[in-house]
């Protein structure tokens, strides 16, 4: 693992002129995320040394790099889940890429189903901590020293700075901004309504099929954390509706138009180059 993530790094470098401190990961429906990246190359996985690659509806599976603002950053539009087939660390392999490239902050987004009843289809939610149901984990197997510890810290995976950062930019731009905890489940079946129950009582604010792994391993490498989801629709477990992927992307969508301008402000206050 550690060779493909080398020569992933080593040919991605080799396509840019300036090291990216930012990275940042676009979920279900938010690819529209980069448009006001200044583009300076945009890559498709396929052709990226040892990438998966998207095959989830509303995933672009292209690698931008460039700049916002002043800030060089790389951008994964799409991302890979263990629903899809792929391993824990095929999913995490594209983090590890970045941290081998010098990024040290990774900003991530997603789609999320609401779990909290004060939620509203449309709100972001900034992810305070999170749940792992996927059954899985990256960090299984060998560790790989160069990136981190044998038993990483999780304690702060959701950097309170960032949070607090993020707060204070939705705060000034007019934006609701939600807290809460992310359940990460495997899917691809979406809960039902005893699943939706439990995960409530458990804690959670809101549930997905993605970030978690992605954060185990972005910790383990060092990297400091924001995750802000878009809530899609809210399950209330007496009076669960059904829901397609179709309706998920359009709302995802439309949250875009909240989340674009507040990681661009975060990514903006970064004290990066």
């Amino acid at each position: 693992m550690l060779q493909k993530i080398l020569e992933a790094a080593e040919f991605l470098s080799a396509k840019i002129s300036s090291p990216p401190k930012v990275g940042l990961i676009t979920g279900t429906g938010l690819g529209d995320l980069t448009r006001n990246v200044e583009v300076h190359a945009r890559i498709p996985y396929s052709e990226i040394p040892h990438f998966p690659v998207s095959t989830t509806v509303g995933h672009k599976g292209t690698m931008v790099f460039g700049r916002l603002g002043k800030k060089a950053l790389m951008a994964m539009e799409g991302r890979f889940h263990v629903y899809e087939g792929y391993t824990p660390e095929e999913v995490a392999f594209p983090v590890r890429v970045m941290a081998r490239l010098g990024v040290e902050y990774l900003l991530i987004s997603s789609a999320a189903g609401g779990l909290n009843p004060l939620f509203q289809p449309g709100e972001v939610m900034a992810v305070t901590d999170h749940i792992n149901l996927t059954g899985r984990n990256p960090l299984l197997g060998p560790n790989l020293e160069p990136f981190g510890p044998r038993f990483p810290d999780m304690s702060k995976a959701y950097d309170p700075a960032l949070v607090e950062l993020a707060k204070q930019k939705a705060l000034d731009l007019g934006i609701s901004l939600k807290q809460g905890v992310y359940v990460g489940i495997l899917g691809p079946s979406l809960e039902t309504p005893a699943e939706t129950r439990f995960l409530r009582m458990a804690g959670a604010d809101a549930v997905g099929m993605s970030t978690v792994l992605e954060v185990i391993a972005a910790v383990h490498c060092g990297l400091r954390v924001l995750a802000v989801v878009a809530i899609t629709n809210v399950n209330i477990p007496e009076r669960m509706k059904a829901v397609s992927i179709e309706e998920v992307i359009a709302v995802a969508e439309k949250a875009g138009n909240k989340l674009a301008p507040l990681l661009e402000e975060v990514i903006s206050s970064l004290m990066v180059s």
